[in-house]
């Protein structure tokens, strides 16, 4: 059976839902390759709100970001994720159209410095209150690395506690699912949700 890749989906996804001179967030930038592309979907119009607690992915992000002629589409912050509430200005809290999360850690880097379950689900409640009507998340989690299972379990219990009148939730794993194989959550917030 061919392997599943979960990010291309979550690309495919995006892409379906993005349109040029959107607003949207990398919550974690890592080595910048989602960061490019929100750019490129959103366009030089648009506008890209990227964090990252590793000054190591800021710096692998913006020259990816220089390399390709989007620099001036990205606003970086040295912060965690769970920051978004206070680091988006307050008008365009409601105005962001998606939110990409792919948690772990940094590929190329120090593997002791991954994302924790605390400031992951902060991050993912502060995210279902600043996207838009029918905005979109999608998340990718990797039970595979110290820490990452108790976070996927985490974040699907999180999952399951959502308000299904405001938020659908789709999980989808790869052809050769097993305990430590990654898993891609698409969260969409309802239109009539208030």
């Amino acid at each position: 059976m061919q392997r599943i890749s979960l990010l291309k989906i979550a690309h495919n996804t995006l892409k379906e839902h993005i349109k040029i001179n959107d607003i949207v967030i990398d919550a974690t930038m890592g080595n910048g390759h989602d960061t490019l592309f929100l750019a490129q979907q959103v366009g030089p119009m648009g506008r890209v709100f990227g964090f990252d607690i590793q000054q190591a992915a800021i710096e692998s992000t913006i020259d990816r970001l220089k390399t390709n002629s989007y620099l001036n589409t990205l606003i970086s912050f040295h912060a965690s994720h769970e920051a978004m509430a206070e680091k988006i200005p307050l008008p365009l809290h409601g105005k962001i159209s998606a939110i990409m999360f792919n948690l772990g850690y940094l590929p190329g880097g120090d593997k002791s410095i991954i994302t924790s379950i605390c400031s992951s689900i902060n991050a993912l409640n502060t995210a279902c209150s600043i996207i838009s009507e029918r905005g979109i998340i999608t998340l990718i989690a990797y039970p595979g690395h110290s820490g990452g299972d108790l976070e996927t379990v985490e974040i699907k219990t999180w999952c399951n506690q959502l308000n299904k009148n405001q938020f659908q939730v789709d999980i989808i794993t790869s052809a050769i699912a097993n305990e430590t194989a990654p898993i891609l959550f698409v969260i969409r917030k309802h239109s009539n949700s208030n």
